[in-house]
């Protein structure tokens, strides 16, 4: 199987993140940290669990770069929170020095492009949904020459089954060319994943962002009324939209845009569309287009992301662009 110990090692570093993420939340966050949105708990499990991931590939692959969000240069110049994020790291690797931890998160700087091997993380993609101990992932995946070869999502506290009956914890596997499948998170079976056969719009459900300000609820509320959708809006944080589209939960995903000219990280979203496109869906930008992860760190040539089970993209797309044309018209 090609890739294959690609996906053993990330599987293997998705689940050390993950567990370090549910360390952190049971233990720093409170009511009271909630309560004043203290994303201080967030920022050591950032920091922790990119670290983690970055030593698990470095071991396995110590040539590739990554393409992650943190740097350590805020932790060189504070020693508390420098101790408490190595503290974490211990938690799921007592093997580790602090500049071993520093240089693994330091490592997570590269550009990105359109020729060679890297891998993309998001140590904590849905940071409120973490405060909140609602929906999080840990995202990780590789492109090659600009194509998304693999991608493993950790879900701490997305169920299992999708009907919500198993137990909270679920990593889904993608890898192109060879489907998609979700797992517990600790260890089991992998079992396939499929989107929903749905035809007919007006039956659909969407998810979409919690947060307002990261796509429109305006805009997808007019486009789920002229698709003639009846079901509110399943809203949750992270790329945990992108696996229940693709288990079928839901049919379509809409990020939409909210500011002109905003340009979407691609570890948001390199995960995601590639499981959502392995279980037999398709992932676009609002425009049509294919998401292009060749551009460096961002979707530069790409506006927003809509995401559905397949049969139902172009009309959605169609309804969506109709939508959005004054601002698409604009440069949005």
């Amino acid at each position: 199987m090609e890739f294959e110990l690609e996906v053993r090692t990330a599987v293997e570093a998705v689940r050390q993140a993950s567990r370090l993420c549910r360390e952190v939340r049971a233990t720093l966050v409170t009511d009271e940290t909630v309560a004043k949105k203290d994303k201080s708990p967030v920022t050591i499990a950032d920091y922790g669990a990119q670290a983690l991931v970055s030593l698990v590939l470095g071991k396995a692959f110590p040539q590739d770069p990554i393409v992650g969000e943190e740097s350590a240069d805020e932790l060189r110049e504070n020693v508390t929170m420098r101790e408490r994020v190595l503290a974490c790291a211990h938690s799921q690797r007592t093997d580790v020095t602090e500049e071993q931890v520093l240089g693994a998160i330091d490592r997570c700087t590269h550009a990105g492009g359109p020729t060679g091997r890297f891998w993309t993380v998001d140590p904590i993609d849905g940071t409120k949904g973490f405060l909140r101990n609602e929906q999080y992932a840990v995202a990780l995946a590789l492109i090659v020459d600009g194509e998304v070869k693999l991608g493993v999502l950790g879900c701490p506290n997305l169920s299992v089954s999708s009907d919500g009956s198993g137990e909270a914890g679920a990593l889904f596997v993608a890898v192109r060319g060879q489907g998609a499948s979700v797992q517990p998170l600790e260890g089991g079976s992998p079992v396939p994943v499929r989107v929903s056969g749905r035809t007919e719009a007006g039956e659909a459900i969407v998810c979409e962002s919690v947060e307002s300000g990261h796509s429109s609820h305006s805009d997808s509320a007019r486009i789920a009324d002229l698709l003639g959708i009846r079901q509110a809006p399943r809203r949750l944080d992270s790329q945990a939209k992108y696996a229940v589209v693709g288990r079928g939960e839901a049919d379509i995903y809409l990020r939409l845009p909210t500011i002109a000219g905003y340009q979407e990280k691609i570890w948001d979203h390199a995960a995601g569309a590639i499981l959502i496109e392995e279980a037999g869906g398709t992932v676009t930008d609002v425009r049509g287009k294919p998401l292009d992860f060749s551009q460096g760190r961002t979707l530069a040539a790409n506006t927003g992301v809509v995401a559905t089970n397949g049969p139902l993209h172009a009309e959605v797309v169609r309804v969506v662009q109709e939508v959005l044309a004054p601002k698409l018209s604009e440069g949005g």
